[in-house]
C-alpha cells in the first residue's frame, strides 16, 4: 500500500472513531476550526517539503515567522498594511537566500546553518523589541487570519493557494523536476548540467517565504508581533512531512500528502481538547511521530541497501 493511501486510511479510521465517541467532534464547525488552526503549520509544512525533497530541512522557520510578524506589526502603523506585508515577505526572501548560500555556497550542514540562523534571528528580535510584544496592527488586517469567505476561513484559502501553487511548481516546472533530481542524486544531477547550488538557494528561499506568509497569518490572528512566537513550527512542520512517508534523505514526496499529514496532526490535537486531555501531550505525540517516521525511513533504507 502506498504511503499516501495508508495515511488516508489512518485519517479516515481516526476521524470515524473520534466522531463515534464525540458528537461535537464531527460537527462541521469543529472541522472548520481544525482547518483554520492548522493553516499556519500547513503553509510552513509546504515549504518544509521542498527542503526535505533536497535531503535537508530548516530549523529557522519559526524564527522567520516570528520575525515577519514583528516587522509587519512595526511597519503597518507607520506606512500601511501593504508596506508591512511587503516588508515581511522581503525578510523571508532575505533569510531564505542567506540559508541557501550558507548551505549551497559554504557547504555548511543544513542542521547547523539553519539552527545558527534561528538563534541569530531570535536574538536580534529580542534585542530589537526588548522582549516586548509589538502592538498597533490595523484592525482591517485581522480579516486575513480571522475572516471567512462564506463558511471557509480566509487563512485556509491562503493555505490552499500556497499548497496548490507549490504543487504545480513541483509537477509542471523545470525547477520542480530539478528539485526531485537533486534530492535523488545531487552529484548525478550536477553532471547532467543541473545548477544544483542555484536550486538549493531557491528552495530555501521558498521555504523561508512560506514561513513569512505563515507569520503574517499569525499576526492577523493575534494582532501582536512577538519575538518568541512560532517556536514549535519547525518540529510540527517536519512532523507533517515525515508522517506522510516522505524519505528524509530526499528525492520523493508530494504536496497532497503533506496537506493530509497536517490535517491528521491537527485532528489529533483537536481530539486532545475534545476529550479534556492535557495539551502537554501534543508536543510529545508530535515528537513520537517524527521518531517513528525517521525509524521507518531508516529501516527502509537499510533494507534497500542490503
Amino acid at each position: 500500500m502506498k504511503s499516501r493511501h495508508a495515511l488516508l486510511l489512518i485519517f479516515g479510521l481516526l476521524a470515524a472513531t473520534l466522531g463515534a465517541f464525540s458528537p461535537a467532534f464531527r460537527h462541521s464547525a469543529n472541522w472548520i476550526n481544525i482547518i483554520e488552526q492548522q493553516s499556519m503549520i500547513g503553509i510552513v509544512a509546504c515549504g518544509m517539503l521542498l527542503m526535505i525533497l533536497l535531503g535537508g530541512f530548516d530549523l529557522s522557520v519559526g524564527a522567520v515567522g516570528a520575525a515577519a510578524s514583528v516587522v509587519a506589526a512595526w511597519t503597518m502603523p507607520r506606512w500601511g498594511i501593504a508596506c508591512g506585508v511587503l516588508a515581511a515577505l522581503l525578510l523571508g526572501v532575505a533569510v531564505g537566500c542567506f540559508n541557501g548560500l550558507l548551505i549551497a555556497g559554504l557547504r555548511i550542514n543544513a542542521f547547523v546553518a539553519t539552527l545558527g540562523t534561528q538563534t541569530l534571528l531570535t536574538g536580534l528580535l529580542l534585542i530589537g523589541t526588548g522582549a516586548m510584544p509589538v502592538y498597533g496592527v490595523p484592525e482591517a488586517f485581522s480579516v486575513i487570519g480571522l475572516g471567512r469567505w462564506g463558511p471557509v476561513p480566509i487563512a485556509a484559502l491562503i493555505y490552499a493557494s500556497v499548497a496548490a501553487g507549490l504543487a504545480a511548481m513541483l509537477r509542471f516546472t523545470v525547477l520542480g523536476h530539478h528539485i526531485y533530481a537533486v534530492g535523488g542524486n545531487a552529484e548525478a544531477s550536477h553532471l547532467a548540467g543541473v545548477r544544483t547550488r542555484l536550486v538549493t538557494v531557491l528552495v530555501y528561499l521558498l521555504g523561508a517565504l512560506t514561513a513569512a506568509i505563515a507569520g503574517l497569518v499569525l499576526l492577523a490572528q493575534t494582532s501582536i508581533g512577538q519575538a518568541g512566537a512560532a517556536a514549535s513550527w519547525p518540529l510540527n512542520a517536519i512532523a507533517a512531512v515525515a508522517i506522510t512517508g516522505a524519505p528524509l534523505t530526499g528525492g520523493a514526496g508530494g504536496m497532497g500528502a503533506v496537506v493530509l499529514g497536517t490535517l491528521l496532526l491537527g485532528t489529533i490535537a483537536n481530539a486532545l481538547n475534545q476529550f479534556d486531555i492535557s495539551p502537554y501531550w501534543q508536543p510529545a505525540i508530535t515528537g513520537a511521530v517524527v521518531l517513528f517516521a525517521v525509524a521507518v525511513d531508516t529501516l527502509q533504507r537499510n533494507r534497500t541497501s542490503s
